[in-house]
């Protein structure tokens, strides 16, 4: 899987400033609505798609893990990346690098990103959607970790983050109902004119209980996808738990693959 632009590949030797000016170029080049040739419709019932011979896309989820030194110090990160069809693992990779810089809110792609790519590199399919856990648009200068890699290949992406990293909800996100959407839009801290729709505020999942409550993932076009593309594929994509499948199956190998190293 190639890099369609290397050029824009986090670098972790950069300065802040530097890392934020390239942030800004990465934005300015991405496409914040759909740009892509299949059916996301056939994501929300791959056994219908199947039956009827919708040909079905190539999903893929990513997420990471982190490995420790002697003194317990993170100074690896680990990209766990799985490949989806019909709802279908057809293939998991990772990769392992050195951490290069510390978290730093709204720099996780510099922190992230290579290993990412590393994996990327592992795959035998070709992407037609990459989903991360983190975000896309919804980001202070309107390049998460998923415009960024998104960008980088030039493959259609979405960002699905757990929490608001910026921008304002344009209603209450508490105690939404299952498969309720809420746009978030620029504000102040965002490099977008204010009111900029950035995203969405997803409720993937619900407790039926009035005394327990579930908080909204926050979904964002990465590259090639727009904000209701990217609500859409979100919800189409979860089953029993919180997070859309393939960044749960990701989730769940990168703490497999971290444990088989660490074994």
């Amino acid at each position: 899987m190639h890099q369609s632009r290397p050029d824009l590949a986090p670098d972790g030797s950069l300065s802040r400033a530097e890392m934020e000016s390239l942030q800004r170029e990465i934005a300015a080049v991405a496409t914040f609505e759909d740009d892509f040739s299949f059916d996301h419709t056939v994501l929300s019932n791959p056994l219908e798609a199947a039956a009827s011979g919708d040909e079905q896309p190539v999903v893929v989820g990513v997420d990471q893990s982190f490995l420790t030194n002697a003194e317990g110090e993170q100074d690896r990160a680990l990209s766990a990346v799985v490949a989806t069809r019909g709802g279908e693992v057809i293939e998991r990779v990772h990769a392992v690098t050195p951490l290069e810089i510390p978290y730093i809110p709204g720099l996780l792609s510099f922190r992230e990103g290579r290993p990412i790519l590393a994996a990327l590199e592992e795959l035998a399919v070709e992407p037609d959607l990459l989903l991360f856990d983190g975000s896309g648009r919804i980001h202070f200068r309107q390049a998460g970790i998923a415009t960024h890699m998104g960008v980088v290949r030039d493959v259609p992406s979405i960002g699905v983050a757990k929490s608001l990293l910026c921008g304002t909800p344009r209603a209450d996100t508490d105690d939404l109902p299952e498969g309720a959407t809420i746009g978030i839009e620029s504000n102040s801290r965002v490099d977008a004119p204010d009111g900029t729709l950035l995203g969405y505020a997803v409720q993937t999942r619900q407790y039926d209980s009035p005394n327990r409550y579930i908080n909204p993932l926050y979904v964002s076009p990465g590259h090639r996808v727009g904000p209701e593309t990217a609500a859409d594929v979100a919800l189409a994509l979860t089953t029993s738990y919180k997070l859309p499948e393939p960044v749960r199956l990701a989730d769940n190998y990168a703490d497999e693959a971290k444990g088989e190293i660490d074994a």
